[in-house]
């Protein structure tokens, strides 16, 4: 910016001093007093007063002539200094406007071009300008400033979705020692005879299922918020899926069965939710003894769950295991159509897969385990 001003002041000076040297050395042209008394005396020495008067005449003639000749000169000189200076101060001009509009103007744009970036929340776009320009030190400063604000974005919608994650998880786990409350009140209404300790139990029943509807409220309004949780995939033996089993069928409704012995790829925590839901959707829609078989195919270990229950239609065979979708036979029972959906998710990302099937006997939820 600094050399634009010197450049433009030194054109400024070179103008003004050829103006000044121009009009300053120049001097009007005066008529030539000599010449002409010289003319009229030669005249008036022949005795002619008509040769005088036409000598008179005729240097006065000369000499105006010659000042109109001095006068035109300077005059062009003028009008050739005048549009040289001014082409040279256009042309001074328009440096200076493309000086200025790259070094000012443009990086004043970009940086309002940035501006409005950051403001709508796209952190992604860097700030590109030359470090040596005028405006070098801010876009360094201006780009870390935007660094930073992505990053503590980014961390906090980590820990954001951890949280929601954790909350999610913990819900979900609470639910099945919630049920299993439920089914041993239940199982004590049934057998007590005395009319306090029922009382007793119908209110431990009531709590509980305020508990269950609370903690399922919160499930699924975090669980809204989430793409997917998170699945840590390991190494993992056979021998444990039994006890996975068991604990989620807290009514005892599984026959007794074997799991072969293999090693699959799987989240133990997250299986555990798997079979919690499977096994809980045939507690509502089947409340049948549920069997299983298991066998190992190529790649993969099969584990069938089969209840007794009607199962779903044809068509809506394809759609149960989309999220907030219920089929029509579950019209009279609560839910959020979550359930298959949350084991088909996980098992995904265990390499694993869910497929849903009717069969004479009634309704199968398969799992396909991967082996390691």
């Amino acid at each position: 910016m600094r050399k634009a001003l010197i450049l433009f002041i030194c054109v400024l000076l070179i103008g003004t001093s050829g103006i000044l040297l121009l009009f300053g050395s120049d001097t009007s042209p005066e008529l030539n007093v000599v010449a002409i008394n010289d003319a009229v005396n030669a005249g008036l020495q022949n005795g002619d007063p008509n040769e005088a008067v036409s000598s008179l005449t005729q240097a006065v003639m000369e000499q105006t002539q010659s000042m109109d000749a001095a006068r035109r000169g300077r005059d062009r000189g003028l009008q050739i200094f005048l549009f040289a200076y001014a082409g040279l101060m256009a042309a001074a001009s328009i440096l200076l406007y493309l000086y200025c509009n790259k070094r000012i103007l443009r990086p004043f744009r970009k940086l309002r071009r940035f501006a409005r970036d950051v403001a709508s929340g796209n952190l992604d776009i860097p700030l590109s300008m030359d470090k040596d320009g005028t405006f070098g030190a801010f876009t360094e400063s201006f780009d870390l400033m935007r660094e930073e604000l992505k990053r503590a974005r980014e961390n906090e919608r980590n820990a954001d979705r951890s949280k929601k994650e954790l909350v999610a998880s913990l819900s979900h786990d609470i639910k099945t020692p919630v049920a299993s409350i439920k089914a041993a009140t239940e199982f004590m209404l049934v057998t007590d005879r005395d009319d306090k300790d029922k009382r007793q139990l119908m209110r431990i029943g009531e709590k509980a299922e305020q508990i269950n509807t609370l903690v399922t409220n919160m499930f699924h309004a975090t669980l809204e918020d989430l793409q997917e949780l998170s699945v840590t995939v390991s190494e993992i033996q056979s021998t444990v899926i039994p006890q996975l089993i068991c604990s989620a069928d807290y009514r005892g409704l599984v026959k007794p069965f074997e799991i072969p012995s293999c090693i699959v790829l799987c989240d133990m925590i997250r299986l555990q939710q798997i079979f919690d839901n499977i096994l809980g959707n045939s507690y509502k829609y089947a409340g049948t003894d549920i069997e299983i078989r298991s066998v190992i195919d190529g790649r993969d270990l099969i584990i069938e769950t089969i209840d007794s229950g009607s199962g779903v239609s044809g068509d809506e065979l394809p759609l149960i295991t989309g999220k907030f979708y219920r089929g029509k036979n579950a019209a009279n029972q609560g839910g959020y159509g979550l359930g298959l959906y949350i084991a088909d998710t996980l098992l995904s990302h265990m390499s694993g897969n869910l497929r849903c099937e009717n069969r004479p006997e009634g309704f199968a939820a398969i799992v396909m385990l991967r082996l390691a």
